[in-house]
């Protein structure tokens, strides 16, 4: 693969016009084939419910032994967004979204609050990191 066949696909990649492959649309079901399965469905013999039902109760039972797993990084974040720390930086950007909502409902506005949006973030970012560091040593 040569340079220019690199480039062209990192562009192809990133484009926002690049195509996307979806999924085939859902069959559409007639009521005579729905009544067909329900008559099967009543008609099958009792023996395969109690296995169905273990197996069932097996997947609940691993389901509930499985933890989920929670981001520390999340936590620490959202901590230090309400910190002394990042106070003046959550102060400017509750502001806006006052500021911004009030404008909207009055008429409309072509401001918005990225600015101090990406400001909170990069202080709580910068507030967590050391401690998330300390987590995952």
């Amino acid at each position: 693969m040569g340079f220019w066949d690199t480039i062209t696909d990192l562009i192809e990649a990133a484009a926002p016009w690049a195509t996307a492959d979806a999924e085939a649309p859902a069959k559409e079901v007639d009521e005579t084939t729905t009544e067909t399965v329900k008559e099967e469905a009543t008609e099958a013999p009792a023996e395969e419910e109690p296995a169905e039902e273990e197996a069932e109760e097996e997947e609940e039972e691993e389901e509930e032994e499985e933890e989920e797993l929670v981001d520390p990084k999340v936590k620490l974040e959202e901590e230090c967004k309400n910190s002394k720390q990042c106070a003046p930086a959550k102060h400017h950007f509750d502001e806006c979204v006052k500021r911004v909502t009030a404008a909207q409902e009055n008429g409309g506005t072509k401001e918005d609050c990225v600015e101090e949006f990406f400001h909170l973030t990069h202080c709580a970012t910068e507030c967590a990191a050391p401690k998330l560091w300390r987590i995952l040593k």
